[in-house]
């Protein structure tokens, strides 16, 4: 009689559970769904990694609701503000598009909106060497190291840093670096980005003498101090084949002189003769 009674009471357990999970599962399903609403603004970003000169189309960007409490204070929302315009600051995907990285509506885009003011854009020649085997690329920092005779003298030959931390602008024709593949390109113009004195200084180096692009890496903000070397400190004067100078021997040195001794005169006779006194110890 126990026993029927604690599965009676069992039964009824499981029974009035069952009810109430379903009552409240259908409870539940029933019940509209509250959603929060936040204010939101169209801001236009990048469609995808855009570098610096890059004339902006319709296919670069993209328009998105960005909520209107973090919308930055100079973004754009209408796409007209931008096509057309050059880019004077790299972005990458997603990011807005701002009036600080767009040159002005009448600039257009390529190379010249995206020279800073007071500065010049100098292209130098070079080769497969001197543009570091192909890896001085648009966006890359170099320091320029000229080679140069004042006297046209092999021995007055001298090497120096001349520029540091110089940003290279365009790589040949290019002003976009190869951002899928970031491999060395070859090219036989880069073009430097300087001030109107550091644009002296390139001419006059690349006119007189030989210069060498330095790749550097772009967190270093040194600016190393160098004295330039000539080739008489670097492998010494043997290894340019001068002869070496004898020197001429020196005389003699003459013998010094006796000191003086004190000295007596002793006469025997008809004959004198000098005797050195000798103080005895």
């Amino acid at each position: 009689m126990a026993r029927i009674r604690v599965f009676l009471v069992l039964v009824l357990a499981v029974t009035v559970g069952g009810a109430f999970a379903y009552a409240t599962y259908n409870y539940v399903q029933k019940s509209p769904a509250k959603t929060v609403t936040l204010p939101t603004r169209p801001v236009v970003v990048a469609a995808t990694d855009l570098d610096i000169g890059a004339t902006l189309r319709r296919d670069d960007i993209r328009i998105i609701d960005w909520p209107a409490n973090a919308v930055p204070s100079t973004a754009i929302g209408n796409p007209d503000e931008v096509i057309g315009r050059g880019l004077i600051m790299p972005v990458i995907q997603n990011e807005p598009i701002l009036p600080m990285k767009l040159a002005s509506k009448d600039a257009g885009g390529g190379l010249p909106p995206a020279i800073p003011t007071g500065f010049r854009a100098l292209s130098v020649r070079v080769n497969e060497v001197i543009g570091v085997a192909g890896y001085v690329l648009p966006g890359t920092r170099v320091d320029v190291v000229a080679t140069v005779s004042p006297t046209d003298q092999h021995t007055d030959m001298t090497s120096k840093v001349i520029l540091t931390n110089v940003q290279v602008l365009a790589a040949g024709t290019k002003i976009e670096r190869d951002v899928e593949h970031n491999k060395p390109v070859p090219v036989t113009v880069v073009t430097l980005l300087v001030d109107p004195e550091q644009s002296e200084r390139l001419t006059l180096a690349a006119s007189e003498g030989k210069i060498q692009l330095a790749l550097r890496n772009p967190l270093d903000k040194t600016t190393p101090t160098t004295r330039g070397i000539r080739p008489a400190a670097l492998v010494g004067d043997i290894a340019l084949g001068k002869p070496r100078v004898a020197r001429a021997a020196r005389p003699a040195a003459p013998p010094a002189p006796a000191p003086d001794l004190p000295t007596v005169e002793i006469i025997r006779g008809d004959k004198r003769a000098h005797e050195v006194v000798r103080e005895e110890h």
